[in-house]
């Protein structure tokens, strides 16, 4: 068969550099910390109560009485 040849898989040879190229720019993009980092990017649960009362969604009262909890 024409596959056979000495050249027997040489046509999958250019997914290799196309694979590493496509991880190099995934790590520029991201950034070396953020891609080693894990968690990164998780909201507190300090910042999610301020975000809830920021929005109104809780009163004055309860967001004392939780960030209280928090402490």
């Amino acid at each position: 068969m024409w596959w056979e040849g000495p050249w027997y898989g040489f046509h999958w040879m250019w997914m290799f550099p196309v694979i590493f190229l496509a991880l190099c720019a995934a790590f520029l993009l991201l950034g070396p910390g953020r891609m080693m980092r894990a968690g990164h990017g998780r909201e507190t649960a300090r910042e999610i109560l301020d975000r809830r009362y920021a929005r109104g969604e809780i009163s004055r009262e309860e967001y004392q009485r939780m960030r209280k909890d928090l402490e």
